[in-house]
Formats: structure tokens, C-alpha cells, sequence
């Protein structure tokens, strides 16, 4: 695959995953969060898998392969979500923010390394610390804001961290199974898989879910709903499968450094918020910690060419 065409989908990417923030904060202001996600998650694995009906081969699959895929659904969708939506009761939103953009491509790079699909370098690992810094800059004034109001919950805290490495973990157990059957059968199965199990979940353990359920939720979430459905599943999470499979983990990961700054651009755009400073200084830090790590493989060989230049030259007897 061209490197101009990776690039072109990890900017779309970035781009839709940032938008829905939005439609997400809508949504789960109307209906119960886990309610929410799950129905959206099955509903696009339905309509991915029945458009992918004729390349699904059930024949092909190994026992083995179906154990993992069930493991990877489960991870990336059920055990991410439900944790993340659980743990945003007890923490504050942008301690949440920082937490989980923060620990999710670190996470990918280190699942990545363990599972040999990726190479430990300063480079990777300088870029996920600037990252990280940057993050922290753009979250800091709603910390700050939300200081006063927030029940700091150890167990709220565990799980969206949890939830990171939840996502981390089942995307690089599935990269194989994406090589193996494609992207678009792989998007399919595990959205419907694990949000199967997060809608059976939420009628199970959600107050009202039930009800909620058969009630109209009102236009603006289903609305965002509905550009969840199309944008964050069907188009952002296809993508993110395929650059995955081509790119690998870190560098797919490092949309976590990029979509922030587009959700808080639309904030200043559609809704007149403001942005401090601090806020502008973390967002260029980010977009370079991304850049860093897309570019990793020039920067690595543009340090070891200095680096045996340098080795090279002997003083003069």
C-alpha cells in the first residue's frame, strides 16, 4: 500500500474519531452509555458483515483464529467501553481525556513489542513521551475546572486505564487475523461480537435499558447515533483495521494525539469555546509526537547515519 494512501486514511481517521466526541456526549446524555455504544456497535457489525457475506469463508477459520477473534471482540469493544463509560462517573472528563489517549498508543507500542509486531526504539518511545506531555497540556485547564466537582474514585481511575489497555491488547491480537481475512470481515465480526455482548450487558445491568430501548431518544442523539454508526464504526474503525494491518500498532495508535485536537476545534468552532495558551502549546506538542511517530523509520535512520558519521571520523595522528 502507498505510504500517501496510509496517509491520507490515518487523517480521515483522525478526523472522524475526532468528531465523535460530540456525538458521543450527546448520545449518552440521552440514553443509558453502555446502551448506546452496544446498539451502535451491533448494528454496524450487522451491515459490515452482511455487505462482506460473499468474502466470509467460515470454512477457513481455524479454531485457534475463532478463539482469538472472540478474545480481540470482547477486548476492543466490551471490556473498553464498558469500563470507559463506568469509570466517567467517578472521574472527571479531562482526567479521563488524559488517561485514556494517553495510555492507548503506549499501550499498543508496548502490547506490539511483547507480541513481536513491533520494535522497541528511542524514537517510538521519545515521540509517546512528547505525546503524552502534549496531552497534558491540552487536558490541563478542564482538570483544573472540573477539580472542585470531581469524586476521585480509585476503582473509576483503574478502569479507564483498564480500558486503554483493553483496546490495545485486543487490537494487536487481532492484526494477524486482519492479514489473514481482511479488514473488512474482521470489522465486521468484532463489532458484532463485542457489542453483542455490550448490549446484553447494558440490558442486563443498566437501570431503564430496557425501556430505553424501545423510546425515541429525541433528534440529537439520534443523529449522533446514526454519524456514529456510519463515521465512528463503518469508515473510522475499517480504517483503523487496515492501517493497523499496514502500518502496525504504534504508528496506527498515534491517532490519539491528533483526534483530541480536532474534537477541541470543533468546540471552538460549533459551540464558541475558548482555548488557552497552555491548550494551543499541547496541541502543536501532539501534532509533532504524531508526526514522530509516523515518521519513525526516516527519523531512525537519519539518527544512525549521523550517529556512524560521527563514529567514523578518528583524530588525526
Amino acid at each position: 500500500m502507498p505510504w500517501s494512501t496510509n496517509l491520507l486514511k490515518f487523517v480521515v481517521l483522525c478526523m472522524v474519531w475526532g468528531l465523535t466526541w460530540i456525538a458521543t456526549k450527546i448520545g449518552i446524555g440521552a440514553a443509558p452509555p453502555l446502551l448506546f455504544a452496544g446498539s451502535r456497535f451491533m448494528a454496524a457489525g450487522v451491515l459490515v458483515s452482511l455487505w462482506m457475506w460473499g468474502e466470509i469463508h467460515l470454512s477457513d477459520w481455524q479454531r485457534k483464529d475463532v478463539i482469538r477473534l472472540f478474545a480481540a471482540s470482547l477486548l476492543i469493544v466490551t471490556l473498553t467501553y464498558g469500563p470507559l463509560y463506568w469509570g466517567m462517573r467517578y472521574v472527571s472528563s479531562g482526567t479521563a481525556g488524559v488517561l485514556e489517549m494517553s495510555l492507548t498508543p503506549i499501550a499498543l507500542l508496548s502490547f506490539g513489542v511483547a507480541l513481536g509486531q513491533e520494535r522497541w526504539s528511542w524514537v517510538n518511545a521519545f515521540a509517546m513521551a512528547l505525546g503524552v506531555a502534549g496531552i497534558c497540556l491540552l487536558f490541563e485547564p478542564s482538570i483544573k475546572a472540573d477539580q472542585h466537582s470531581v469524586v476521585w474514585s480509585v476503582v473509576g481511575f483503574v478502569a479507564i486505564a483498564w480500558a486503554a489497555v483493553s483496546y490495545a491488547w485486543g487490537s494487536v491480537l487481532a492484526r494477524p487475523l486482519v492479514e489473514r481475512y481482511g479488514s473488512g470481515t474482521l470489522s465486521g465480526a468484532t463489532m458484532l461480537i463485542g457489542g453483542g455482548a455490550l448490549l446484553a450487558g447494558s440490558l442486563a445491568w443498566e437501570p431503564n435499558s430496557t425501556q430505553s430501548l424501545q423510546a425515541f431518544w429525541g433528534w440529537p442523539a439520534a443523529l449522533g447515533w446514526l454519524f456514529l454508526l456510519v463515521f465512528g464504526s463503518l469508515i473510522g474503525y475499517s480504517l483503523f483495521m487496515q492501517l493497523l494491518r499496514d502500518l502496525g500498532p504504534a504508528k496506527a495508535g498515534s491517532f490519539a494525539f491528533v483526534s483530541p485536537i480536532i474534537a477541541v476545534l470543533v468546540g471552538v468552532m460549533a459551540a464558541g469555546e475558548t482555548v488557552s495558551p497552555l491548550s494551543i502549546a499541547g496541541m502543536a506538542v501532539m501534532l509533532v509526537a504524531a508526526g514522530a511517530c509516523l515518521y519513525s523509520d526516516v527519523l531512525e535512520g537519519f539518527l544512525a547515519r549521523t550517529t556512524s558519521g560521527r563514529t567514523s571520523v578518528r583524530p588525526a595522528l
